[in-house]
C-alpha cells in the first residue's frame, strides 16, 4: 500500500505505508546529520584500511636499506606520519560519529514515537476495539527502535565494512592483480553466503522470539491471577503450565542456537581460508619476485583486518532482518487509512441551542447486518431523553453515531441544522460531555483528572466540580488529598469512586450536550441519590441522552424512546408509554430490582 493510497485523516502526518519508504521519512528529517555520519563512517573506515598500507611502506623503506643510516631516519618520515595521521584520523572520525550517534539516536527514537503516536490518535474507535492497547503501544517502541538500529547497523557497521573491502580490493590490486581478484571473489562469496544465512536463520530467531514472548505472557497472566491460583490451589498446576512454554521456549532457542552455531563454523572456516590463502598467496609473489617485502605485510595485515571486521557478519544481518522486521510490522499494524476523517477545510462547530437531528440515517458496521434503516428523529434542544432496549438494540451505535466514533452510511446527523461531517472531530467532542458506565481514569492524580474536562480551569473550580459530584469527601480523607494518583484506569479507586470522578470532570467541563451512559450505576442507593440531584442541575439548559438498563432513573426524563432492531418503536413521555401498555410497559413489567434483563425472553422482540 502506497502512501497516496492510505486514506488519512486532516492533520495526521504523512506517513509512508512501506518499510523502505517510512525508515526514509524520518532520514529525510536529519538528512545533514545522517549524511556527516556517512562522511565521517568512510573517512574512518579508510583509515583504519590504510594503516596496513602505510605500514606496507614502513616496512618497504626500512627492507630497502642496506644498513641503518640518519638517511634511513629521513626516508621514513612520511610513512611514519601517514601511519601516526591515520591512527589519529580514525580514533577522530569514530568519536564525531559517536557524538552524533549519541545525540541523534534520542531524538530521532523520540521523532519516531511523537510521530506515529500523532498518526494512531486519529484511528477510529473501530480500530482501537480490535487492537488491544498494550500491543499498540509495544508496537509503537518497537518501531521506534527498529527505526533508529537498521539506521545504525546500516552506516556504522555494514557501510564501513564495504569501505574497507573496496579500499581492500584496490589496494592489493596496485600491489599485484592476483591479490586484489582474489580478495575480491572472496568478499563476493563470504558477502552473499552470509546474506544467505542470515536469510535462512531468520526463521528460527524469529520463532525463538515468539516462544520468549509467549512464556513471558504465560507468567504476566498467571502473576495477574495468582489470587485466583490460591484460591483454586493450583498453584503446582501453574507451575506444570509454565513448563510446557518453557520446554516449547528450549526447543525453539536450541533450533536457534544450533543454526547460529553452524553459521559460526561456515564463517570461521571462511575467515581461515581468506588468512592462509592471502598469506600462501602472496609468499607465492613474493617468493618469484612479483612483490616485494612491504606489500607482503601489507597485504597479509589487511587480511587479518578484515576478518576482524566481517567475523559476525550473518549475526549482523540476521540483527538487521529482525530490526527492519519490527518496522514492517509496525508499519502493518499502524500505519492503515483512517476510517474516521475531517472534511478538507472542516470549520469548528459552534452548538448554540443543541438540537439534534437524525435525517434518513443508514447505519451497518457489516454490509450484511445493518443497524440503521432510514432512521429519522428529532430531538429540540434542551430536552432530556431516555434511550432503552435490549443489548444490541441499537442504543449505543445511536450515541457513537452521535459522538461521529463512526460515520453513518446514509443520511446525516445535524446538530441546530448543521451536518457533523462539515465540522471537525475535535470541536465536535468538545460541545459533548459522556459519562460512561465504565469511566477510563488516566493514572494521574485526581486533580489532573478531574481537569481533564477543562484544562485552564482553576483550583477552586476543580475542587466545586469534585464537591458537586459528591467526590470531595473521599478525596480530601485520602493521603495525598487531589495530588493521589489513581492507578491504570483508576484501579486504587472503588467503581463508584471512579463514576464521582467521571461526573466531576464532566460537571467542569460544560458542554451543551450531556450524554449519559448508565452514569450512577456504580453507586449505592443513598449516593446516587444524592448525584441524581446533581446532575439535574447539571442538566438544565442542556440536550441530554441517558442510556439505561435501570428504568427508574429515567422515569422522571422528558421523553423516552424505545430502541429494538435499530428502529424506534416508541417514543413519548413515562407515563405516555406506559398508558399505551405497548413495548416500554412490558420493558417495566419484567425489570427486576429496577434492571432490564439481559436478553429479551423467548418473544421475538420487543415490538411482538
Amino acid at each position: 500500500m502506497t502512501t497516496s493510497s492510505l486514506q488519512q485523516a486532516a492533520g495526521a502526518p504523512a506517513l509512508p505505508a512501506t518499510p523502505l519508504r517510512f525508515i526514509l521519512y524520518f532520514v529525510a528529517q536529519y538528512r545533514w546529520w545522517y549524511g556527516a555520519m556517512v562522511l565521517l563512517e568512510t573517512l574512518s573506515a579508510s583509515c583504519i584500511i590504510l594503516i596496513p598500507y602505510a605500514l606496507g611502506r614502513i616496512v618497504k623503506t626500512v627492507g630497502a636499506s642496506p644498513q641503518h643510516s640518519q638517511e634511513l631516519v629521513q626516508a621514513l618520515q612520511g610513512p611514519l606520519w601517514l601511519f601516526i595521521g591515520l591512527c589519529i584520523g580514525e580514533v577522530i572520525f569514530s568519536r564525531l560519529v559517536g557524538g552524533i550517534q549519541f545525540r541523534l539516536g534520542v531524538r530521532q527514537r523520540q521523532n519516531v514515537t511523537r510521530t506515529t503516536y500523532h498518526y494512531l490518535q486519529h484511528h477510529s474507535h473501530r480500530y482501537f476495539s480490535s487492537n488491544f492497547a498494550g500491543a499498540l503501544a509495544h508496537r509503537i517502541s518497537e518501531t521506534s527502535m527498529g527505526v533508529t538500529q537498521t539506521l545504525w547497523m546500516l552506516i556504522t557497521e555494514f557501510w564501513p565494512i564495504l569501505i574497507i573491502l573496496g579500499l581492500s580490493v584496490v589496494l592489493l590490486a596496485q600491489a599485484n592483480a592476483g591479490l586484489g581478484l582474489f580478495l575480491g571473489l572472496w568478499a563476493v562469496v563470504f558477502l552473499s553466503m552470509s546474506w544467505i544465512l542470515a536469510r535462512r536463520g531468520h526463521r528460527y530467531a524469529f520463532a525463538a522470539a515468539t516462544a520468549r514472548s509467549a512464556t513471558t505472557g504465560n507468567v504476566v497472566d498467571s502473576v495477574t491471577n495468582v489470587a485466583n491460583t490460591r484460591l483454586f490451589a493450583r498453584l503446582d498446576y501453574e507451575r506444570e503450565h509454565l513448563e510446557g512454554y518453557l520446554g516449547h521456549e528450549k526447543a525453539a532457542m536450541t533450533r536457534s542456537i544450533s543454526y547460529s552455531e553452524k553459521v559460526r563454523w561456515v564463517q570461521f572456516s571462511a575467515a581461515a581460508f581468506l588468512k592462509a590463502g592471502l598469506l600462501w598467496y602472496a609468499l607465492v609473489l613474493w617468493g618469484n619476485g612479483r612483490i616485494g617485502a612491504g606489500e607482503f605485510v601489507m597485504a597479509v595485515s589487511m587480511s587479518l583486518l578484515i576478518i576482524n571486521e566481517v567475523r559476525n557478519l550473518s549475526r549482523r544481518f540476521l540483527e538487521l532482518f529482525e530490526a527492519i522486521g519490527n518496522v514492517s510490522n509496525g508499519v502493518q499494524t499502524l500505519i492503515q487509512s483512517h476510517d474516521v476523517r475531517d472534511r478538507e477545510n472542516a470549520a469548528d462547530l459552534r452548538i448554540n441551542a443543541g438540537r439534534i437531528s437524525f435525517d434518513d440515517v443508514g447505519f451497518a458496521y457489516e454490509k450484511e447486518k445493518p443497524v440503521f434503516h432510514h432512521l429519522s428523529l428529532e430531538i429540540p434542544a434542551g430536552q432530556r431523553v431516555g434511550l432503552v432496549g435490549f443489548s444490541g438494540s441499537g442504543k449505543s451505535t445511536f450515541v457513537n453515531s452521535l459522538l461521529r466514533l463512526h460515520d453513518v452510511n446514509s443520511g446525516a446527523i445535524r446538530i441546530d441544522g448543521q451536518d457533523i461531517r462539515d465540522f471537525t472531530q475535535a470541536s465536535l467532542h468538545k460541545q459533548i460531555s459522556l459519562i460512561p458506565q465504565d469511566p477510563g481514569l488516566f493514572h494521574r492524580s485526581l486533580r489532573e483528572n478531574i481537569g481533564y474536562g477543562r484544562l485552564e480551569a482553576t483550583e477552586p473550580e476543580i475542587v466545586e466540580a469534585a464537591k458537586a459530584a459528591h467526590a470531595h469527601e473521599f478525596i480530601v480523607q485520602m493521603k495525598e488529598g487531589y495530588d493521589s494518583l489513581v492507578g491504570e484506569r483508576g484501579v486504587k479507586l472503588s467503581g463508584g469512586q471512579r463514576q464521582r470522578i467521571a461526573i466531576a470532570r464532566v460537571v467542569l467541563k460544560d458542554a451543551p450536550i450531556l450524554i449519559l451512559d448508565e452514569a450512577t450505576s456504580s453507586l449505592d442507593s443513598v449516593t446516587e441519590k444524592a448525584i441524581q440531584e446533581t446532575l439535574d442541575v447539571v442538566m438544565k439548559g442542556k440536550t441530554v441522552l441517558v442510556v439505561a438498563h435501570r428504568l427508574s432513573t429515567i422515569a422522571h426524563l422528558d421523553r423516552i424512546l424505545v430502541f429494538d432492531k435499530g428502529a424506534v418503536i416508541e417514543d413519548g413521555s413515562h407515563a405516555e408509554l406506559l398508558a399505551k401498555k405497548g413495548a416500554y410497559y412490558r420493558l417495566w413489567s419484567r425489570q427486576s430490582d429496577g434492571f432490564l434483563p439481559e436478553t429479551p425472553e423467548p418473544i421475538q422482540s420487543l415490538a411482538s
